[in-house]
């Protein structure tokens, strides 16, 4: 089996296996929840096929089951390499009627192969939705308005599979053999999909969606450093990695995707540099609303403008430079030999081909990785192959040595020419356990990379990176330079993300300066602190006016919020989606104040104006921050610093409200509930979850620093 799919082999092999054996092999690769309805979608499809494929018995062709696209993340149900052509099947088992979206769902998987599969690039691709029970069958085979090679999506039922196959084939009868090495197939986009990211990112005004303040001259001065440090790491043929840091609202996204951009195609000239840049980020819901906003962007544009474009096309377009970077991760790994052998990773010549400059690496050479301190510990990255938790499939890589961060570097290593690496820092913000924070990139070039140059900013030495053992962990490192433009500084233009980022980190950290803070951004900022949810949704509600954005903000700790009348944003990127980018009179918006979204959800991304539930998971008492975190059903745990993981915790729900509070551009209001004091005729509490006490100290605290109270 390999990790690409769940399934593979010559077709004459196929046909003489028995039906179970072969859908048990499907379900003892399958990683995630196997349900019963899949089991016998899959016995329906082998069924099928072996009747089917009965002509070409001897044919050396291959069939692959649930193929996964390099680093898309698509998976197509059937891929047969037969007699130079290139078959994607999408079976719709026990379905009679044609669906637009299923049309489109298998021309998507044939054209994702032709942009960024280098194996099919110039082969006929053959798109066919099956919906088994159909009568209908396409009558006429030509190719599509994308590509001469790719043809329109073709439908038929099973009873008609085998004639349209052979129409097909009849059709293109001199067809050159796939490589028997195409399911190993680099990613690879193709330079028409390269030019139309450019042009539709430069069109386009990723600001709306990101944040406002950014200084552009700063930003400019960051970018072109870091461009820099790119053409001589190509001249001189070196590995240079950069680190860039910012407060929140500082511009950190704007300059990675601008470097993604400008890296990919090079204004002065006029000619694709290599494969260009990638921008790759942990965070599913960042990429996802960044992606669907610029896709929306462009496909509204473009229709306006009469143009037939699809929005699934301005989606895959953006696809090419921003991606999430477990699938980039992913994508090395299926290329490493296992198990590894004493802690040392090699490539596999049997699971990757080579390709020219790029060695076994991926084709970019250069990658940007957003939210750099999220990057995953060596325990837990460890612990998650051990599972087999690559690619949906049950890929157990035991011993694996590094942490995230290691193997990123490693992966970009692999090139034979050079490479540049570009870290995006954000300070005090790793939010999930088993985050290592900026410490172990440092720990990997000091150990593993010493020939890697090192570009760092200086801020990366204050206390909120790597606590503050910046300067400690670089003194062994003789190829450092501290450059002052890799600081995303802000101007009075930004006033407001500099003062607000002081602000809670000192509201954080009980400081006693916070209430100075405040009174210097008061005018400009408002942050309003209530105990009434209803008065913070009617705060709200006065402020969303035109295409202003507002929503409800907690804690993915916190757990008494339904008294409130707030229910949690459902977990899954579409469903952020929604709640960012849909407008006020969908129930689905962040404008609708029911769903309220956790820090997970909205790191990286902000609105205008925000509510922030502050909940009984962290609170003022005594003098210092306690941390609770409920048991599901009827009490709080304190969280005391006994082991390593409360330790940890503690550091995360802090990091969490201090997420939150810096999501909002234009001011928010905190909400910090009453609790309920009621009793019930016995005497006994009638909610114990939500004494007042859990909240009160929390309420003087941050009324002590002068928030206005409504």
């Amino acid at each position: 089996m390999s990790i690409r799919c769940l399934y593979k082999d010559e077709i004459k092999n196929f046909l003489n296996e028995k039906i179970e054996i072969i859908r048990d092999s499907l379900t003892n690769n399958y990683h995630g929840i196997e349900l019963t309805t899949t089991r016998d979608a899959w016995s329906g499809e082998i069924e099928i096929l072996q009747n089917v494929l009965l002509p070409w018995k001897d044919s050396k062709a291959q069939i692959i089951f649930e193929y996964d696209i390099p680093r898309l993340g698509k998976r197509i149900d059937v891929v047969l390499l037969l007699n130079g052509i290139i078959f994607c099947l999408e079976f719709k088992v026990g379905q009679n009627s044609i669906l637009e979206n299923d049309i489109d769902q298998v021309l998507d998987y044939a054209l994702d192969l032709r942009n960024f599969h280098k194996m099919s690039q110039n082969k006929v691709i053959a798109p066919i939705l099956i919906a088994t029970n159909t009568n209908r069958v396409s009558s006429e085979i030509k190719s599509s308005i994308y590509d001469d090679k790719v043809l329109n999506p073709l439908v038929t039922g099973k009873e008609n599979l085998k004639d349209l196959i052979s129409r097909i084939i009849s059709k293109f009868p001199n067809e050159e053999p796939v490589s028997s090495d195409w399911i190993i197939s680099p990613y690879s986009p193709t330079p028409t999909i390269i030019e139309a990211a450019k042009t539709l990112y430069e069109n386009h005004n990723v600001e709306d969606i990101t944040r406002h303040e950014a200084d552009k001259v700063t930003t400019d001065k960051t970018i072109a450093y870091i461009l820099d440090v790119i053409q001589k790491s190509k001249k001189n043929s070196e590995k240079s990695i950069c680190f860039v840091t910012g407060v929140p609202g500082a511009g950190k996204t704007l300059v990675g995707l601008d470097v993604a951009v400008k890296q990919t195609y090079q204004k002065d000239s006029n000619s694709l540099e290599d494969e260009g840049a990638v921008y790759l980020s942990g965070n599913g819901p960042l990429v996802a609303v960044l992606t669907e906003a610029l896709a929306q962007d462009n496909y509204k544009s473009c229709k306006a403008k009469g143009d037939t474009k699809k929005l699934t096309d301005a989606r895959r377009e953006i696809g090419k430079f921003i991606q999430i970077i477990h699938r980039y991760r992913d994508n090395m790994l299926a290329k490493i030999k296992n198990p590894v052998i004493n802690g040392v990773l090699e490539i596999d010549p049997e699971k990757a081909k080579r390709m020219e400059n790029a060695g076994y690496a991926e084709v970019e050479h250069v990658a940007i990785f957003d939210e750099a301190q999220r990057s995953w510990t060596h325990k837990r990255l460890a612990d998650y192959l051990k599972r087999g938790g690559t690619y949906g499939n049950k890929l157990k890589v035991t011993n694996f040595p590094m942490s995230e961060a290691a193997f990123l570097i490693w992966s970009m290593d692999q090139r034979e020419d050079w490479a540049t690496i570009v870290c995006l820092v954000g300070g005090g913000q790793e939010i999930n356990t088993g985050e290592a924070g900026i410490s172990e990139w440092i720990k990997a070039l000091n150990e593993t990379f010493t020939h890697w140059k090192v570009y760092i900013s200086p801020k990366l030495t204050e206390s909120e990176y790597a606590e503050g053992k910046v300067n400690e962990l670089l003194s062994v490192n003789k190829n450092v330079t501290y450059v002052d433009d890799l600081h995303l500084g802000v101007s009075l233009r930004s006033f407001r993300a500099e003062k607000l980022s002081a602000f809670v980190h000192a509201l954080l950290s009980l400081d006693n300066h916070a209430k100075d803070i405040y009174q210097a951004i008061s005018d400009k900022y408002p942050i309003i602190l209530t105990r009434d949810m209803n008065k913070a949704k009617q705060w709200l509600h006065e402020r969303a006016n035109g295409s202003i954005k507002t929503g409800v903000l907690v804690t993915k700790e916190s757990a008494r919020f339904k008294p409130l009348g707030i229910h949690i944003l459902q977990t899954g990127d579409e469903n952020a989606v929604h709640w960012f980018l849909e407008d006020k009179a969908d129930t689905r918006s962040s404008n609708y104040l029911e769903d309220a979204a956790t820090e997970i959800q909205v790191q990286g991304l902000e609105l205008d104006y925000t509510c922030l539930l502050w909940d009984a998971d962290m609170r003022y008492e005594n003098g210092n921050w306690h941390f609770y975190k409920f048991n599901g059903q009827t009490k709080w745990n304190e969280q005391k610093e006994k082991t390593e993981s409360q330790k940890e915790l503690r550091k995360y729900m802090l990091n969490a409200y201090r997420v939150l509070l810096t999501r909002a551009r234009c001011g928010m209001i905190i909400c910090v509930p009453s609790g309920n004091s009621n009793k019930t005729i016995t005497g006994a509490w009638e909610d114990s979850t939500r004494l007042p006490e859990y909240y009160d100290g929390t309420y003087e605290y941050l009324k002590s620093l002068g928030l206005k109270e409504i």
